[in-house]
């Protein structure tokens, strides 16, 4: 029975919450802040996962992408940065807006984003991610040479550590 009262109270932001959403699976939870900050809550314990850091002003929306591997954050900025939930790391920012992006959302396939602006603009965004094995492909035709030792702990980190091009 919903008692109404508080679970938890996740605390670290250093100016007021602007925005909240949680992942797909209900264990993660994002806030949106003044202090230009994204942050990543552990929805059972409270405590903070990860601070994102990138925007230049005010954060005003947060969305996860329906699969949960992506976090979309709107901001007083004028960008929409797209971010890794695994890593915390950027995975892009979008730039077309001219003024405060108010809102974000993902569509239920997560292919398109939607952002809405202060500029009166609605955008849509294609923010499909790229299918690894076909990217991985693409890179060794580019360079034609497998990856070195240094390039396969930073970009491919957590694939199998069997040969990535093959002649």
């Amino acid at each position: 029975m919903a008692t109404g009262r508080p679970r938890s109270a996740p605390v670290g932001h250093g100016d007021y919450v602007t925005s909240v959403a949680f992942s797909p699976d209900g264990r993660t939870l994002a806030s949106g802040s003044s202090d230009k900050t994204v942050r990543l809550w552990d929805v059972a314990t409270g405590k903070r996962r990860a601070t994102l850091t990138g925007h230049s002003d005010f954060v005003t929306s947060v969305a996860f992408s329906p699969d949960g591997r992506t976090l979309a954050s709107g901001s007083d900025d004028t960008t929409v940065r797209l971010w890794d939930v695994a890593t915390g790391r950027p995975r892009t920012t979008l730039t077309e807006h001219s003024a405060v992006v108010r809102s974000v959302a993902f569509s239920p396939d997560g292919r398109t984003l939607a952002t809405a602006s202060d500029d009166k603009t609605v955008r849509l965004w294609d923010v499909s991610l790229p299918n690894p094995a076909s990217s991985i492909k693409k890179v060794c035709q580019a360079v034609q040479r497998s990856f070195t030792q240094s390039e396969r702990s930073l970009y491919l980190a957590d694939q199998p550590s069997t040969p990535v091009c093959r002649s």
